[in-house]
């Protein structure tokens, strides 16, 4: 007999199959998990292998389900995060089936057969799922009577990670994101059988900017942070919720802190940005917060030479009669760090204009060129998450190309999401550079070879050459030819000539994407800011009248500066030659600048300096006036990541006493007879967004400039490549040595050809050298051009702009030993 179907059942839509978990009917995607369908219905059911962004493993058996098809039941309890739904599957839980419930129960009392009893000193007890899980889903009393197995303990992975063996559950939550999250094969299961146990391999060293993330998602504590273990109870900590101020990515972020002082920071969840990720950077350095090296009182220099503890009063007087005696002299110069947020930096834009009556301010404290501000005005400056590339597109872009940017050193999270792209979908990825980073080889990355200096030729010469049997051109411009590829360009573009043009050109013909991914925090909102010298907030041209005049009456002035102000270097020279008398500098290192001598000049030579800075520093050695600025920690504020997308943040901890650079601009500009009002990171923040965007012609591109060519090195001669590892001696990672110990070595990378030219030996030391310095560190070999050299930027041993003089394209001397 046929039963006709009943009239109010709903077809199931393509695409879907129908299923019943305890008595509720529902509807899940084909080849959905059994355990993300029920946490859907707000079931949840207990689970420690599990993670949503790793491949599943069914590793601990905590999730079984009783599961029935067809009407029958399958032998034995299944592992739901495993097994995918079907269409007319019924499955129970441990809510509605004493099978399931015994189950489970009987993997519980398994898993705490070895594990300790140690709770109260566990840094996981109080947030641990083992103990939430224990009394869920585990016996009242144990039938296990033997010894515990021990481990001697703590066993450190690495300087930073450590691991107590006898916690752990095998759940491989960490090997697993090792291998497939991070490509750092850092960890690994050992032994087999009862002998299993997590450690690592003798031949598989630690190397790796992602392993706190193994700490947040361990599930019972048996990995732990060396800068938090002991430290403090989960429910002794006030979270706030954060945003990282270490690179461009705008991580979201938890701080927790406990009397007054950061305890520790976790990865916060944010699908759009970094998933559920943090680089080790983003989650550990942050003791600088409570560094000896503060400064937290104004400081002013005496007659003597000293600087000296005044009040703010003082202070403020002081830095107000000094610049507007160099404003009516020479002019002021305003210098501003890579650590601003947008309302500091739109603060520093307003204050060089309002108050010191200049467009001679800029945010980069790196090196740089014109024609990087034109690239910007037409490809960066104004675009959002609506209107530019995000981190989204990236994962989803068909091919990606990265020019002057290594995305595991300058932006680990774009990393993340390439590798996951190359893993999960076969992304071409492509990188103009000089050696194949580990980066690179864990994105499985096509290897541009350049000359340093010559990567615009040779973007131009694979523009001219596509389709003209030049196999390596047609590849990359058929790849980038594709609906949504992307063009990522970094910051160290602008130390070779021609190269934004010759990227502008590529995007053109292939109609790529391009997004500009700077390395610091603060860089992509102080361009929409206005802290450069050729644009007003929201991308205004500052030789454009009517956006002055529009600039100028929403900030109730006749009239603004109508001549286009200098770059850094500009403003550093001028202020060595005497032609400018005074100088704001905010947060800038001068050893980061092209030039660092001619910085240390120009501060010396100036006739008044004023710091506003959070740290003693080479700019507070040689300040007239120092003027305290809070960190993040003790400042509400807001980032603009390199996406456009605005990343707010409160403080975390007591501000009293301290003071965002706004506020201080603003009390500074009214001692200067100047109204900025920006006394608040709320003020500046709605003062900037009433201007609102600039709605006029949008600017034109770079316009073509000749690159390097590539220069024969004499004998003795290399040409020099450089850029900043992720993990080095930046000022923001102080009094972190636990992460320090994971910095990678510094080391002096060549190939075979030319280490052999230069009589050099792998393993042994050799000498990098300008007429400034040397550099002596040991040789690595790798697939660098023929005469290049490779050096970290900033590592310990490897500081190459304050030793040699030098960066990117430089010409220096190379030899064996310690003699360049």
């Amino acid at each position: 007999m046929t039963i006709a179907p009943d009239k109010d059942t709903k077809p199931v839509p393509d695409g879907y199959v129908r299923l019943t978990i305890d008595g509720i009917e529902v509807d899940a995607p084909k080849g959905e998990i059994l355990i993300r369908t029920c946490e859907r219905l707000g079931i949840i059911v207990p689970r420690f292998c599990d993670h949503p962004l790793l491949e599943p493993a069914g590793a601990c058996r905590q999730c079984l389900v009783e599961v029935e098809m067809g009407g029958r039941p399958m032998p034995k309890p299944q592992a739901s995060c495993t097994m995918t739904v079907a269409d007319g599957m019924v499955v129970k839980t441990q809510h509605t089936s004493p099978v399931a419930d015994k189950a489970q129960q009987g993997v519980m009392e398994l898993l705490l057969i070895n594990h300790p009893l140690d709770c109260p000193i566990c840094d996981k007890g109080g947030e641990c799922p083992l103990q939430n899980q224990a009394m869920s889903s585990g016996r009242t009393d144990s039938r296990f009577v033997e010894t515990k197995r021990t481990f001697p303990k703590p066993l450190p992975i690495s300087s930073q990670v450590l691991l107590d063996r006898e916690r752990c559950v095998l759940c491989q939550r960490c090997t697993r994101f090792s291998e497939e999250i991070a490509g750092d094969p850092f960890i690994d299961l050992l032994e087999r059988g009862a002998n299993q146990q997590i450690g690592t391999a003798e031949d598989k060293p630690f190397q790796s900017y992602f392993s706190g993330n193994t700490i947040q998602i361990c599930p019972v504590g048996a990995l732990t942070s060396a800068a938090y273990r002991f430290r403090s109870r989960p429910f002794d900590l006030v979270s706030t919720p954060s945003v990282c101020e270490h690179c461009s990515s705008g991580c979201a972020q938890r701080t927790d802190a406990r009397r007054g002082s950061v305890m520790r920071r976790l990865a916060g969840n944010d699908p759009e940005v970094n998933e559920e990720w943090n680089c080790d950077k983003g989650r550990f350095a942050f003791r600088y917060l409570q560094s000896k090296g503060r400064i937290t009182r104004p400081l002013i220099r005496e007659e003597n030479g000293e600087l000296v503890e005044t009040s703010w009063t003082e202070a403020l007087r002081a830095a107000a009669h000094g610049l507007l005696a160099a404003r009516g002299h020479n002019g002021i110069g305003v210098l501003t760090g890579g650590r601003l947020t947008v309302e500091d930096a739109y603060s520093y834009a307003k204050f060089a204009r309002v108050a010191a009556h200049t467009n001679d301010v800029d945010f980069r404290a790196r090196p740089h060129s014109a024609e990087e501000l034109e690239f910007l005005a037409a490809h960066a400056v104004g675009t959002t998450p609506d209107t530019g590339v995000t981190f989204t597109a990236v994962e989803a872009a068909p091919a990606v190309l990265t020019v002057a940017l290594d995305p595991e050193d300058e932006a680990g999270i774009v990393f993340l999401r390439l590798r996951k792209a190359v893993r999960k979908r076969g992304q071409r990825v492509f990188q103009l550079g000089q050696w194949t980073t580990p980066g690179a080889r864990k994105t499985e990355a096509t290897l541009i070879k350049a000359v340093p200096g010559a990567e615009a030729a040779v973007l131009r010469e694979l523009i001219s050459a596509a389709g003209e049997k030049d196999a390596r051109a047609s590849e990359l411009i058929d790849a980038l030819s594709g609906p949504g590829a992307v063009v990522l360009v970094g910051d160290r573009a602008a130390e070779v000539p021609g190269l934004y043009s010759a990227v502008t050109a590529l995007a053109t013909r292939t109609g790529a994407k391009v997004a500009w991914i700077p390395r610091r925090a603060g860089d992509r909102g102080a361009l929409d800011a206005g802290a450069v010298p050729t644009l007003l907030p929201g991308g205004r041209p500052v030789s454009d009248a009517a956006a002055r005049a529009e600039v100028a009456q929403a900030w109730g002035m006749h009239e603004l500066p109508a001549t286009p102000g200098r770059s850094t270097d500009e403003i550093l020279a001028a202020a060595a030659r005497g032609e400018l008398s005074g100088l704001v500098v905010g947060g800038v290192d001068p050893d980061d600048l092209a030039d660092p001598g001619l910085a240390r000049r120009a501060l010396r030579e100036v006739g008044y300096l004023v710091s506003l800075e959070m740290h003693h520093s080479a700019v507070t050695e040689l300040a007239d006036v120092v003027l305290p600025v809070a960190p993040d920690a003790q400042r509400a504020g807001s980032y603009l990541n390199w996406e456009g997308r605005l990343r707010e943040f409160p403080s975390t901890l007591d501000s009293s006493g301290v003071l965002p650079d706004c506020r201080v601009l603003d009390t500074l500009a009214v001692e200067m007879d100047a109204d900025l009002f920006t006394q608040t990171p709320a003020a500046a923040m709605g003062d900037l967004q009433r201007l609102g965007a600039h709605t006029g012609a949008a600017p034109a591109g770079p316009t073509a400039e000749a690159g390097a060519a590539p220069r024969p090195a004499e004998y003795g001669q290399a040409v020099l490549a450089t850029w900043r590892q992720l993990v080095d001696d930046g000022s923001l990672s102080i009094d972190e040595p636990a992460l320090a110990g994971t910095a990678r070595p510094a080391r002096v990378r060549v190939n075979a050809a030319t280490a052999e030219r230069l009589g050099l030996v792998e393993g042994l030391e050799a000498s990098v050298a300008t007429d400034r310095g040397a550099i002596t560190l040991p040789v690595e070999f790798t697939d660098l051009p023929d005469g290049v050299v490779w050096l970290p930027a900033n590592s310990p041993g490897s500081a190459v702009r304050a030793t040699l003089g030098a960066g990117h394209g430089s010409l220096v001397r190379v030899s064996a030993g310690g003699a360049a």
